[in-house]
């Protein structure tokens, strides 16, 4: 990768291409298109800033974003896809899933939270329950995120640092450190058995996130048929007159306090 993309350039042409999604999400409404996003890679490998992106200005009726948490007793359970299945997109949909299925042939393999057996059952299923969704008519596009062991042991120091950001960071994530070449066998295993021709896997250059945003939302709308859907303009009819209302009086104790005329009074002092 070469150098860092500028702030300035990044953020017209992110603006670009998210103007571009809210196209494909016109188009994926009008046509009843079903698409899927898987977004993996390793742990602060810019996944959830990018879902950010790509969701920000989409309509949450339409684009969800689903990370799913630990399975409970009763789903671990259940066949193994079973509980991703509930959160596939429906006619009109559009889902980006945060992690997914891929679980089980990537942590939970290498930090041991599967059986073997479990393991080698995933990796034969995993190409034939994609094919059926492929079959079916649903898009699948599969993102893998990568970064340098350097950077991300810059970004887990950046976290531990922030406290803003310090939920991002748990113990699984620091224990990847450890697990790197681990984690790399996994991948490249993985990629062997579920890289097919019906759903292939596209890999992220995340170490610069600017130019893997980029890359990724741009690389993403070459990979739907979408074109530009022409809506009927909307006519705000004009406000009529008054009816006689009256607002009830407030009670003050129910308004919410003024705290940015807190901020511009103290603001204004300072300046003074």
């Amino acid at each position: 990768m070469g150098k860092r993309l500028s702030k300035k350039l990044y953020k017209r042409e992110l603006k670009n291409l998210q103007a571009s999604l809210v196209e494909m999400q016109a188009w994926v409404q009008a046509t009843g298109a079903r698409i899927v996003v898987l977004f993996e890679g390793r742990d602060a490998a810019g996944k959830g800033s990018t879902i950010s992106r790509v969701s920000q200005y989409l309509n949450p009726r339409v684009a969800r974003v689903v990370a799913l948490p630990t399975p409970t007793e009763r789903e671990k359970t259940q066949w193994y896809f079973q509980r991703y299945v509930a959160h596939l997109p429906a006619a009109g949909e559009i889902v980006l899933m945060d992690r997914s299925w891929y679980n089980r042939a990537g942590v939970e393999h290498v930090m041991g939270y599967c059986t073997n057996d479990e393991y080698h059952r995933f990796l034969h299923q995993v190409p034939i329950f994609e094919r059926l969704l492929v079959e079916e008519g649903i898009l699948v596009l599969k993102y893998w995120f990568s970064v340098s062991d350097v950077e991300q042991e810059n970004r887990f120091k950046s976290r531990n640092d922030d406290p803003m950001r310090r939920w991002k960071l748990s113990p699984n994530d620091v224990l990847s450190i450890t697990k790197w070449e681990d984690y790399s066998r996994a991948k490249d295993t993985l990629f062997v058995h579920s890289d097919i021709p019906e759903a292939r896997w596209f890999e992220v250059d995340n170490e610069d996130k600017r130019r893997g945003r980029i890359n990724m939302i741009a690389h993403l709308l070459s990979q739907v048929p979408y074109h530009r859907i022409e809506k009927e303009p909307i006519d705000i009819p004009p406000r009529p007159a008054s009816g006689g209302y009256e607002r009830p009086p407030r009670e003050p104790d129910t308004l919410v306090p003024d705290h940015a005329e807190e901020l511009e009074a103290a603001a204004h002092a300072e300046k003074k």
